[in-house]
């Protein structure tokens, strides 16, 4: 070897020391509203994605990896922070006040900023907690790049989203039928629970399309990195921010709304870091929580101890450990006007759900929501009587738990929770949800008004100080899960508390239970003149679930003594609700609302015939009329 060629090796070698040896570089590249359903990689038969294949190929692909929300907002503060939303008190999609985060916590892109790295968003900041944007990114727009940084040995973190696979993609009009998308919809393979029809067939094979618009642009951002020589110091992770858009994934917590697909391309320079062949596929359950912990280990820092989640890469983090890892935890609480109550939790092949309000359907209105043609019509199928068992599933009342084995029935229709063949893993999940509503101090225990009112302050520090409340009240909510005949005196003495939350969870438990629950319809009566709006409004509202009383004037003086926005809401959720599916007739012309706007004009317009726009005044006019 001569003099020059062994000069050359040296310096070769000596540069790739010095860049194996800096902090490597971080891109989350996220398509919103994606679940694993609508890729190849994970088994989907229909749509191509041959860039996201190609990460795959130098990377890992995880198998089990979660959202802990069905809903963007929830989602992305869940990730900013690796804290449980329901903790935090930042679980409401839209918030209508964000919450304040504990003190000194930084939010783990904050933390890499303060390391001395360039953090960069495009674009989405719709977060439900208050911190401000300038400390968590150097640069956040539509426009935000790493190539804005002040030198190139400035390490980087950024991440963007790609929107066309929205929920808004989907808003189409029945003219749009008639295009041809690239997938033909004859191919798709539909949901059990989806009704198949031309509607259904070319709304799940544009979605297919959406997702090779967004391996596109990936594409072009990975062009990118590459021109730049940093494709071998950076982590690259692609993952969807929650479930798909069909009907019966975003907004809720199942399979479809919350398993998301996750794929992490290992950089040459930086494998020594991960105990995993690239190429491979991973069996150990990660979720939004842990996102955070793995980049900061994998950067060398370390999270905040207040962080629920654990690093899932790097030194120290064998390829067995994560292997073991076999569970993780969701809930879906108010999507915009939309409220409900459910909590998640998958353990190996087993989903188990708590439904804590499960006389409300699954498809209760949600303006945004049934602007998708799909939704509408099925819908209306099942007014007319059109839809088999599995497909009227969603437009019913749901029981208080389910139980799902997701390996046998992928799409979760099997209920198991009554299947005596089941009664010991019911147990051991039921326990398991138990356990974790406790340990995180689940703030959704109280009612959105009281939370904002209350907790938002320190939702983590709220949480942790009423504590035994809580318990109290997940208590209350857990005799929804055994026979009516065992929880009925605890049920009345609930419902005689002098706590006004143990009187308002009386009155849920006792609609889920539902007309079992009759003899319980004296005490809620007595309910109907409480102090405290809520309690009246879950009086009513069970009575009128159980068809004991028309619940509407009461629920109708509810809405007119009401002075917050969520005291609105929620009793808004309870009048949609008894009109659409129990049949009572709503006297809209009787409202004299103290307040009038945020969310709450989508109930009114629905209730006036109209979900399309928001409910106006009409200016008065001022011409005189003639003579």
């Amino acid at each position: 070897m001569t003099r020059f060629a062994m000069l050359f090796v040296s310096l070769l070698l000596s540069t790739t020391m010095a860049t194996a040896g800096t902090r490597p570089n971080f891109l989350f590249l996220v398509s919103e509203d994606n679940s694993i359903h609508y890729l190849r990689l994970y088994g989907a038969k229909n749509g191509k994605t041959p860039t996201i294949d190609g990460l795959a190929r130098n990377g890992l692909v995880f198998n089990h990896a979660f959202s802990c929300s069905p809903v963007c907002s929830v989602a992305r503060s869940t990730l900013a922070t690796g804290i449980f939303a329901p903790r935090g008190g930042f679980q409401y999609h839209r918030k209508i006040k964000p919450a304040a985060l504990p003190a000194g916590f930084l939010p783990w892109s904050a933390v890499l900023k303060k390391a001395g790295y360039y953090t960069t968003n495009r674009r989405k900041t719709d977060y439900n907690f208050n911190f401000p944007i300038k400390r968590l990114w150097n640069a956040s727009s539509g426009k935000a790049s790493w190539r804005n940084r002040p030198t190139k040995q400035t390490p980087f973190f950024h991440m963007q989203s790609f929107g066309q696979s929205h929920e808004s993609s989907l808003h189409f009009p029945k003219s749009q039928l008639k295009t041809p998308t690239t997938v033909s919809p004859k191919e798709v393979t539909l949901a059990p629970y989806h009704p198949d029809t031309t509607t259904f067939r070319y709304t799940h094979a544009r979605y297919f399309d959406r997702m090779g618009v967004i391996d596109q642009q990936i594409g072009r951002v990975l062009g990118q990195l590459e021109a730049d020589g940093l494709l071998e110091d950076t982590f690259i992770f692609y993952f969807g921010d929650h479930g798909g858009v069909l009907p019966r994934s975003k907004g809720y917590a199942y399979e479809s709304g919350l398993h998301v697909p996750l794929v992490v391309r290992i950089p040459a320079n930086f494998r020594n870091l991960i105990d995993h062949k690239p190429n491979s596929r991973l069996d150990g359950f990660v979720s939004f929580i842990d996102f955070g912990p793995t980049v900061l280990h994998l950067a060398g820092l370390k999270p905040n101890p207040l962080t629920d989640g654990k690093a899932f890469l790097g030194k120290g983090i064998s390829a067995q450990d994560l292997a073991g890892r076999d569970e993780t935890f969701g809930y879906a609480d108010r999507f915009d006007e939309k409220y409900d109550l459910v909590r998640f939790m998958r353990k190996g092949k087993y989903t188990y759900i708590r439904n804590l309000q499960g006389f409300y359907p699954d498809a209760l209105q949600n303006n945004y929501r049934y602007k998708m043609l799909a939704y509408t019509e099925w819908r209306e199928l099942f007014k007319a009587g059109k839809l088999n068992a599995v497909q009227s599933q969603f437009h019913q009342r749901r029981p208080a738990e389910q139980l799902f084995d997701v390996e046998a029935d992928p799409h979760e229709v099997k209920n198991l929770a009554n299947n005596p063949k089941h009664a010991k893993v019911l147990g051991q999940m039921r326990e398991a949800m138990k356990e974790k509503l406790r340990a995180v101090n689940d703030l959704s225990f109280y009612p959105e008004s009281h939370m904002v009112k209350a907790a938002l302050g320190n939702g983590v520090a709220y949480g942790k100080k009423h504590a035994k409340e809580i318990n109290r009240l997940a208590d209350i909510s857990d005799l929804a899960v055994v026979p009516f005949a065992e929880a009925k005196s605890s049920l009345a003495n609930a419902m005689a508390s002098d706590n006004p939350w143990e009187r308002y969870w009386g009155c849920i438990t006792a609609a889920v239970h539902g007309e079992v629950a009759k003899a319980l319809v004296p005490d809620a009566r007595k309910l109907l003149g409480d102090k405290n709006l809520m309690v009246r409004m879950r009086a009513a509202e069970f009575l009128g679930s159980i068809k004991a009383m028309d619940p509407m004037p009461a629920l109708l003086s509810v809405l007119n003594n009401a002075a917050t926005e969520q005291e609105l809401m929620l009793t808004f959720n309870a009048v949609v609700y008894l009109r659409d599916y129990k049949g009572y007739k709503f006297d809209n012309s009787k409202l004299d609302l103290k307040f009038k706007g945020g969310e709450v004009v989508r109930r009114t317009s629905y209730l006036e015939g109209d979900p399309r726009r928001p409910t106006r005044k009409k200016k008065p006019n001022k011409k005189k009329k003639s003579q």
